[in-house]
């Protein structure tokens, strides 16, 4: 394993600070850009819960990361806010710390549809902002909407 060296670069050499962790593959809505129904139909296999990483898993990889420079972590899907016990995860990478010491900016992209039942526990757990993506399941509502 390469030791931290508080840099991650791109092909550019400029430093990369943020890093986007998919907690699942599933959600329940199908907006036409993300989830298509003529690929994500009833025969469509997900992955397996198996196969998905654990929290332990994803917080060490998320540790590895910070210690090359990540500071901001955003967690997305599918929808985010499927993955059983979500605040579990949150609260784990709440208490990673950058290199400088600082907290992380954790961050969650939703559709929206959990949020009322989970935003005190998210909160509660560490989660420092949300952002709702406002979508259409109709492809003409979507195209009016963009």
């Amino acid at each position: 394993m390469q030791a931290a060296t508080g840099q991650l670069l791109d092909s550019l050499q400029r430093p990369l600070r943020d890093l986007r962790i998919s907690v699942t593959d599933r959600c329940n809505f199908r907006c036409v850009y993300c989830m298509p129904k003529e690929i994500f139909d009833q025969n469509y296999q997900y992955l397996p819960h198996a196969d998905l990483l654990n929290f332990e898993e994803i917080t060490r990889l998320a540790r590895i990361f910070v210690a090359h420079g990540v500071k901001k972590i955003r967690l997305t899907g599918g929808e985010p806010l499927l993955r059983k016990n979500i605040e579990q995860l949150i609260a784990m990478l709440a208490n990673l710390r950058t290199v400088d010491g600082a907290p992380l900016d954790l961050s969650l992209t939703t559709n929206g549809s959990l949020l009322a039942k989970k935003a005190l526990s998210l909160k509660n757990a560490g989660l420092g902002r949300i952002t709702v993506s406002l979508d259409a399941i109709n492809d003409d509502v979507f195209r009016r909407m963009n």
